[in-house]
């Protein structure tokens, strides 16, 4: 219920709804009377909240699902269509697309998406291409000039699904261009380096992306993306860390410091700084998780006994970590 109420209604009802929330938690909101509060408060849903909700769920289904059309389309008719068809096919609806874009405005909800519709369309292209006249280029290229391509179109456009899209892209590039020819030439291996710089590159954009919002890019606010970035971010730190804890003799030892240092950092910016919860709870499933670790990893004997009293210590850690959780989230309300 939190849920729905959190995406159809306006920012400034939450701590309205949540002081409701809380009194009915209270008792001193008698059975059955709590959408009676809830409506009286003005933080349910109206028709027109629900109108808005579902236009906009719908036309990113919209876009999302026409571009895996064209993608699966070619893959199952690629032996029966020419290939004057097959640039076709892509190439007309691109251009349709970017038309549209233009005549809607890039400031409009439908403008944003169109440019998105036309992102997705670009790989198609590239990948058509790379098919099509088999250019010898290595898989993580074609994620790489995808991810040049469409940067015009994600700075034009100032939408953040279409930057977590344009970072998801580099994020397989850089992981593809390791599997082919590691890191710095070949000079760097083990899938822990990947790692390493996934997680640099992660943990940049996501302190970018908080600096730029900061400094006033007010469409660069909206918290779902920041809490994409960061839980990449956290769980690679933390798939680090777990790594230094249990292969301690051949990991490079960073993992654990800089783990330490991520969660000092986060607890300081989502905290006091920024406020968000997730991101605080993304930092309290890394604890559970590092902390689960070292103790199991302390331990040499593999009894009963011994994976009892790991999960005895995850559960009060989660029991702890929640109600800490409950309490950050009680205080931001107020």
């Amino acid at each position: 219920m939190h849920w729905i109420l959190s995406i159809v209604n306006p920012p400034d009802s939450k701590s309205h709804r949540s002081g409701v929330l809380d009194w009915s938690d209270q008792g001193r909101i008698r059975d059955g009377r709590l959408r009676d509060a809830l409506e009286l408060a003005g933080v349910l849903p109206g028709a027109k909240d629900w109108r808005r909700f579902l236009d906009r769920l719908l036309l990113f289904l919209g876009v999302v699902l026409f571009a895996a059309g064209v993608i699966f389309f070619f893959a199952f008719n690629w032996q029966a269509m020419g290939r004057l068809t097959k640039f076709a096919l892509v190439e007309i609806p691109l251009v349709a697309v970017l038309v549209l874009a233009w005549r809607l405005g890039v400031d409009s909800i439908a403008g944003k998406a169109t440019l998105l519709l036309s992102s997705l369309l670009a790989g198609a292209l590239f990948a058509l291409v790379g098919q099509t006249y088999q250019t010898g280029a290595d898989t993580f290229e074609l994620f790489a000039v995808w991810a040049a391509a469409i940067l015009p179109w994600a700075l034009v456009a100032r939408f953040p699904a279409l930057w977590i899209v344009w970072l998801a892209l580099l994020n397989v590039a850089a992981a593809l261009y390791y599997r082919t020819f590691g890191l710095f030439g070949g000079m760097l291996f083990g899938p822990e380096r990947l790692m390493w710089v996934l997680f640099g590159l992660n943990t940049v954009a996501l302190v970018l992306w908080e600096g730029l919002a900061a400094g006033g890019l007010k469409w660069l606010r909206e918290r779902w993306s920041v809490r994409v970035i960061a839980t990449a971010s956290g769980g690679l730190i933390t798939a680090l860390a777990s790594q230094d804890i249990f292969e301690w003799h051949r990991a490079s030892h960073w993992g654990v410091p800089l783990w330490l240092a991520w969660m000092v950092a986060a607890y300081v910016v989502y905290r006091h700084l920024a406020r968000d919860v997730y991101v605080l709870a993304v930092g309290v499933l890394s604890a559970i998780v590092v902390v689960a670790s070292f103790v199991a990893n302390g331990i040499s004997h593999a009894e009963a006994g011994v994976f009892l009293l790991v999960g005895l210590l995850v559960v009060g850690m989660s029991a702890a970590g929640g109600y800490w959780l409950k309490l950050v989230a009680t205080e931001e309300a107020s």
